[in-house]
């Protein structure tokens, strides 16, 4: 099945080249971060220096974080078979230990578990890691049960994070999904008062246009918009958010860095999904006739890291980092050695010649699939 898309899409990839070139003129990666950061924001120094820093927003709500986060929802929801706990709690642990600061949650991965563990793994550096988490829907029955930005539910889920997370503060906090019924402004408002109260640091906002970050972002500085960002969706190119953020110095985090595992290059049409806690299960482009028909992406990223000794995760990672200076990937996983695979891209260094030759194999390639249901895709504005 074609995607509709596909000519924007081949038009965006074009333009990678250019950005990326831009951007390496300098190494981006590997670059120190300069500029004075509030304190009350600001992690103490990892106990490992192989991940860079780079910044998200601006002033006094920006975030010094490492160059690349760790995801923590697959290691209780939505990712196949949950991991013992134990296992999960090192892994988080081992992350810190190599140098990442910047660890992501949200109360419906679970709902409500997966803040649990991560609040118990990070409770011994607690001070010393930044931890963003979301609020947006409303749960019921131990599910999800609509959107709901409300004053006063913004509120309950931010009390209740906060006992989950084990902390006093929030570092970040995010809309989930925007609430149709609730005025952006009131979602800002509510959440730059938990600011002034000190159980918040700094706002966030995903998947929303550039006409909602801009209305919220007047009202109390946004740090950091979370969207799909990755070689197999380029929206945030399209519809100008990913300009918008550097226009208004605001972070740019990536959820599904390498599209939900696809561009790991460990998924194929034979794969079976978990399905009781699997979400790929029921997404187009994970049915095994669309990831047939989107191999050659992932051999494109073989081929291409093959001769650098590069994973094609690292690929796809790699490629991403040097696309803008303040993206800050969250790619996450369940083990230790795809942990450690990913971390290592903060070393990567490519030239502005390299960036155009995996950006024009790319561009080449028919994207196959929906990346979403149209359910879910209604609650997204882009």
């Amino acid at each position: 099945m074609k995607n509709p898309n596909e000519s924007k899409r081949r038009s965006f990839l074009k333009a990678g080249a250019t950005l990326g070139a831009a951007f390496l003129a300098s190494p981006i990666i590997s670059a120190p971060v300069s500029g004075d950061f509030p304190k009350n924001n600001e992690a103490n120094s990892s106990p490992s220096k192989l991940i860079k820093k780079r910044v998200l927003g601006s002033g006094k709500h920006s975030l010094q974080v490492s160059a690349l986060g760790l995801g923590c929802m697959g290691l209780s929801y939505h990712r196949g078979k949950i991991p013992d706990r134990k296992v999960a709690i090192a892994l988080i642990r081992k992350a810190y230990e190599a140098g990442v600061n910047f660890f992501d949650t949200a109360e419906v991965y679970g709902p409500y578990t997966n803040e649990d563990l991560v609040g118990e793994a990070l409770q011994p550096f607690r001070k010393e890691i930044l931890v963003s988490t979301k609020f947006g829907f409303n749960i019921q029955n131990n599910q999800m049960a609509g959107l709901n930005g409300r004053p006063e539910q913004i509120r309950k889920v931010a009390e209740e994070s906060l006992k989950r997370l084990r902390t006093d503060v929030l570092d970040l906090f995010y809309q989930h999904r925007q609430d149709p019924n609730v005025p952006i402004e009131d979602v800002a408002g509510t959440v730059k008062d938990l600011i002034a109260e000190g159980k918040v640091r700094n706002f966030g906002l995903s998947e929303v246009s550039v006409e909602t970050i801009r209305r919220a972002h007047a009202v109390q500085p946004v740090t950091a918009i979370q969207s799909e960002f990755h070689l197999m969706w380029n929206r945030v190119i399209e519809n100008g958010v990913l300009a918008t953020c550097e226009e208004l110095e605001i972070g740019f985090v990536p959820y599904s860095p390498i599209n939900r595992g696809f561009l790991s290059g460990m998924l194929n049409s034979q794969t079976k999904f978990f399905a009781e806690n699997d979400n790929r299960a029921g997404l187009p482009r994970f049915q095994p006739d669309a990831m047939a028909a989107n191999r050659p992406i992932v051999e494109a990223l073989i081929d291409f890291g093959h001769q650098r000794g590069l994973t094609p995760t690292q690929v796809a990672l790699a490629w991403l980092m040097h696309q803008k200076p303040f993206i800050v990937p969250i790619p996450g996983t369940t083990k230790e050695a795809h942990l450690m695979e990913n971390l290592a891209v903060a070393e990567i260094q490519w030239s502005e010649a390299e960036i155009k030759e995996l950006t024009e194999s790319v561009s080449k390639l028919q994207i196959y699939g929906d990346r979403y249901t149209p359910v879910e895709q209604s609650r997204i504005q882009n």
